[in-house]
């Protein structure tokens, strides 16, 4: 139980009707949530509208409602509270609620259209091998110090946010890495948190479907780091146009990385396998078992924020030597018969490019790259074909499939797709609807050495068509199917 006035402590531009001594139980967002006691915060989003639902919210219990508009007949025995912004406020409530655990804790957001899953879990095991209890949300999960969560979105909401937050203080976490979305920043689900450093890795096409212009989807990430703290590092690859456009209008502490240009922090890609790199960072040198560019990118990235938050440079790297890939990112399966398949979440056109240019830069001799793909339902529809030109270009053979159709018809997305690829391409792609159908078609099609990249899932667990979640993982039919192969 928490008084309404200290809930509310802080949060500027607030008109108060009633009293704001009342004794609060909870907060809630959603109606269906609200229990005797409630806070509850009506809130305008995507899909609905929670004005529309105050009423509910107050026979199921709410003693007081934060709103920007007063209903026509408002309850005079609960307390009003009228904002401008209830998105923004939600996340202030909640992080006073609970204590404000973001300044009790080093906080750190990664955000960028690719490599954050990977920057922010790495940061996550990186600070516990160097002792430190350590919270982490992420796409593929949240960890509570050693407590495994499912994760739901990429950045949770800002009322979850807070909540699982003050767990991982109450938890002893020292550190919190997270995922910062571009919906998550447009929502203001971050509100409310203190950030002690933010990372941008780079921006490249993704989301149209609602930031509707790259413009519009750049500036949500800028505004992360436009509020950012005067005490909190920014940390952007300048590699990326975009990453100087991310400081301006900064007041955080300023940082750099790159592999080609002058910055703070320097990688060099001395040595590259299928089974790692040997980097050099900084003037030193150090073996991982990472593969590719862009994860040297992710490593650097890692390695700065981690100096910036105190930690040795030599222990550092000791550390990350012994580091291994996330869940689904380019994660490697040998085949009985010597071919390879790499699984990745790779689902827009520069992650593909990136996923298939560490593949050709390390394959040898005649081997081939077949690479199997689709693209999600009611997402951006602009990169579908985008990201086919992308894989036909670096690919031999190619096989569009169905990745989560959702509501769409997945035959509809492959022609999509299709677009993509010129006439004089098309004899090197197949379509082939059924996802695990197109798996083994690849398999089938690999000899000796041949590399299949099955692209867009990941580490998900599941297909999802029409509304309904269905069992499916790429690296599961990958382990089956090799299980059950003859030699080719």
């Amino acid at each position: 139980m928490m008084r309404l006035t200290n809930i509310l402590s802080g949060i500027a531009g607030l008109n108060v009707t009633g009293s704001a001594e009342v004794e609060i139980s909870g907060i809630a967002f959603d109606s269906r949530k609200v229990k005797q006691g409630t806070l509850f915060v009506a809130t305008s989003g995507t899909h609905a509208d929670g004005h529309q639902y105050i009423s509910s919210a107050i026979e199921k219990g709410a003693v007081a409602v934060l709103c920007e508009k007063l209903p026509e007949m408002p309850y005079p025995s609960v307390t009003w509270i009228v904002s401008t912004d209830t998105s923004a406020d939600l996340g202030n409530v909640a992080s006073n609620f609970f204590g404000q655990p973001s300044t009790k804790m080093k906080v750190v957001g990664v955000t960028g259209t690719n490599g954050k899953t990977t920057t922010a879990t790495l940061l996550y095991r990186l600070f516990t091998a160097l002792g430190h209890t350590s919270g982490l949300f992420s796409t593929v999960c949240n960890y509570i110090g050693a407590e495994k969560q499912d994760a739901t979105h990429t950045t949770p909401d800002a009322l979850q946010l807070q909540e699982t937050m003050a767990e991982m203080v109450q938890a002893g976490c020292t550190h919190c890495f997270m995922e910062v979305s571009s919906h998550a920043v447009d929502q203001q689900r971050i509100a409310g948190i203190s950030f002690d450093g933010a990372i941008f890795s780079n921006l490249t096409h993704d989301h149209l479907d609602y930031h509707k212009t790259f413009i519009g989807y750049r500036d949500a990430k800028k505004k992360f780091f436009d509020q950012l703290p005067a005490e909190a590092f920014a940390l952007t690859n300048v590699d990326d146009k975009n990453g100087a456009v991310m400081l301006q209008n900064c007041k955080a502490r300023k940082y750099t990385y790159s592999a080609r240009t002058m910055a703070d922090f320097k990688v060099k890609v001395i040595e590259s396998h299928f089974d790692g790199m040997l980097l050099n960072v900084n003037g030193k040198e150090f073996w991982n078992h990472f593969a590719g560019n862009f994860n040297a990118y992710n490593l650097l990235a890692v390695y700065a924020a981690a100096v910036l938050l105190g930690a040795d440079p030599d222990e550092v790297l000791r550390v990350m030597s012994l580091l291994k890939p996330v869940d689904g990112r380019f994660e490697i399966f040998r085949s009985p018969v010597g071919y390879f398949a790499v699984v990745d979440y790779a689902h827009t056109p520069d992650a593909l490019k990136n996923v298939l240019s560490t593949i050709n830069e390390t394959r040898t001799g005649d081997q081939k790259v077949i690479c199997v793909v689709g693209a999600g339902g009611d997402r951006d529809k602009t990169k579908r074909p985008e990201m086919a030109a992308e894989v036909v270009q670096a690919s031999d053979r190619v096989i569009l499939t169905s990745d989560n159709p959702r509501s769409e018809e997945p035959e509809q997305i492959i022609a999509d797709m299709m677009a993509g690829v010129s006439v004089a391409s098309r004899n090197k792609v197949l379509a082939i609807t059924n996802r695990k159908e197109a798996i083994r078609t690849a398999c089938m099609l690999a000899h000796q050495g041949d590399i299949i990249l099955i692209a867009g899932k990941g580490h998900e667990d599941y297909q999802e068509i029409k509304g309904v979640k269905h069992h499916f993982d790429d690296r599961e039919i990958v382990q089956e199917i090799f299980n059950t192969s003859t030699l080719n």
